[in-house]
């Protein structure tokens, strides 16, 4: 399967939670992403979130996640990477929830380059993916990166890099609390909360740089950032395997 890296599932020991027992369904490898983070008011987001999932807070602090990237290797378990469907770009905006002692990503919107994966997400798992017209590019070790998204209207334009000195982030540091998340929290079409678990290596991150000239997404999601720069770190890149959605309760999240 192109350049995926296989050998991530021999690499379990960072892991807050073993895997799951059942076979995972599909590949993803994430490219050139940057992690930009601003803090954000509790109840700002307490109103957005389904009241089933507990905010998740670093020293009774919440934040705000945009993650940009570009995506390869998206494909189901034992089926090769198909060229138009494969690799496109995408666009996150998330913040951190956890159930019991599972902390997970809860998105906001997701926003994507290829109306086929919006398509497919959006009935298979009822995750908010939104079709955009997006161009990444690279000069130099830096990323150029460009999101409309015309309904509901939402803008991101940035240049970044990283700044070298590549590391994984240690257990107990911020930088840790806002990357190193083993599966994402949802609710289904019949409004029933999930998780969904992944595994991947743990993040290379790096120090990073940014000027971000335009970015509606977290106003787009109802939510108002802060007037300062925001925490970045850029990881060259990370493949990971997912498995299905486990149902949580059988009672409605909202």
């Amino acid at each position: 399967m192109s350049d995926f890296n296989h050998r991530i599932l021999d690499d379990t020991s960072h892991r807050p939670w073993p895997m799951p027992a059942g076979p995972w369904l599909m590949t993803q490898t994430w490219n050139d992403l940057l992690f930009a983070h601003w803090p954000v008011d509790v109840r700002a987001l307490r109103d957005r979130v389904p009241p089933s999932f507990e905010l998740d807070l670093f020293d009774g602090q919440a934040w705000l996640g945009i993650v940009p990237f570009h995506m390869t290797n998206v494909a189901p378990r034992l089926v090769p990477p198909l060229p138009w469907v494969s690799a496109f770009p995408e666009l996150n905006v998330r913040t951190y929830v956890r159930i019991g002692d599972k902390p997970g990503v809860y998105f906001f919107s997701l926003d994507a380059g290829n109306r086929v994966a919006v398509g497919a997400a959006r009935t298979l798992l009822n995750l908010p993916y939104y079709t955009a017209e997006m161009a990444v590019t690279a000069d130099s070790g830096r990323i150029r990166y460009e999101s409309r998204r015309p309904d509901p209207p939402a803008e991101f334009r940035a240049t970044y890099r990283g700044l070298g000195g590549p590391r994984p982030p240690q257990p107990g540091t911020l930088e840790y609390f806002l990357t190193e998340r083993y599966c994402l929290y949802a609710v289904n079409h019949r409004h029933v909360a999930y998780r969904l678990d992944i595994h991947h290596p743990p993040w290379p991150l790096e120090a990073a740089e940014a000027e971000i000239p335009l970015n509606t997404m977290a106003g787009a999601a109802g939510i108002r950032l802060p007037s300062m720069a925001p925490l970045l770190h850029f990881a060259k890149r990370q493949d990971m395997v997912c498995w299905a959605p486990e149902m949580l309760s059988r009672d409605r999240a909202f």
